[in-house]
């Protein structure tokens, strides 16, 4: 069988030459893949020595793979000659997300909680052991910055929309143990995070019960959160969940759990 040939020249037969990987290395569109998930890692731009040694590929390939993104207009170089994502990729990423229904729904509970509270508020979703963040509103004055940001992701156990939406797939001791012996196990945070199986159990199994996720700075030293679940898709099965995270020493987390029935009733408002 004559070999499959890529820029980097004859790859095995065995190997998918478009978007395989081939003994550990990227090839093809893999590759160019790799590189423009790294450029969205550096918004101030990033050199071809850097890139080429954070890839670990050599120069000729990172730059034939950004050659391939800078046609099609996902990456661009800045007036100091260092590569940046292109003006087309965040015009398709903002398209995007401005068009997804979930976002465009809890866009005004977000923005009334975010308001009302003074704090950030967050819309989320379950991804295996993580959660995903699908919106995020601050608030018109005294922002933080926060490990969040609208498509990053942070542990599912150390947050309250993540316990929150576990609660409902982790029901017994067992089912929490399967999921706690991922690979790499369960990360710690911060010295509160949850991190022992039967911990997590007993916090799951105590949401459950109350109907709301609570993180007492798990997640971030300083920052504590709730969270509530939202129904966009079933009247059941929650899509996702909202959340207020705030400075702890702002808005104690016992003052959003006073607050618990104007939160739920701003949720419950119409388009909301």
């Amino acid at each position: 069988m004559k070999p499959t040939q890529t820029d980097d020249g004859p790859t095995d037969p065995g190997t998918d030459g478009a978007t395989g990987v081939d003994g550990g290395r990227l090839v093809g569109s893999d590759r160019v893949l790799a590189v423009l998930k790294e450029l969205a890692r550096h918004p101030g731009g990033v050199g071809l020595e850097e890139l080429t040694r954070v890839m670990g590929s050599p120069k000729p390939t990172v730059h034939r793979a950004l050659g391939a993104l800078r046609r099609a207009g996902l990456a661009d170089q800045d007036a100091r000659g260092r590569y940046v994502l292109g003006d087309e990729f965040l015009r398709m990423a903002f398209a995007h997300h401005e068009a997804r229904p979930d976002h465009v729904r809890v866009r005004p509970v977000l923005d009334a909680l975010a308001g009302r509270f003074g704090e950030t508020a967050h819309y989320a979703v379950l991804d295996g052991h993580e959660v995903v963040y699908r919106a995020k509103f601050d608030p018109p004055t005294g922002a933080v910055r926060l490990t969040s940001t609208i498509g990053g992701r942070n542990p599912a156990h150390t947050t309250a929309v993540g316990k929150l939406l576990l609660a409902r797939e982790l029901t017994s001791l067992e089912e929490v143990e399967a999921w706690a012996g991922a690979p790499g196990g369960l990360n710690r945070r911060t010295p509160r995070s949850l991190c022992a199986a039967a911990d997590l159990h007993r916090e799951l199994a105590a949401t459950r019960e109350r109907g709301y996720g609570v993180d007492d700075q798990e997640n971030e030293t300083g920052v504590n959160c709730l969270a509530l679940p939202v129904y966009l898709t079933s009247p059941t099965a929650p899509s996702g969940a909202v959340s207020i995270s705030a400075l702890a020493y702002r808005t104690p987390l016992a003052s959003l759990v006073d607050a618990l029935d104007e939160i739920r009733a701003l949720l419950n408002e119409p388009n909301g």
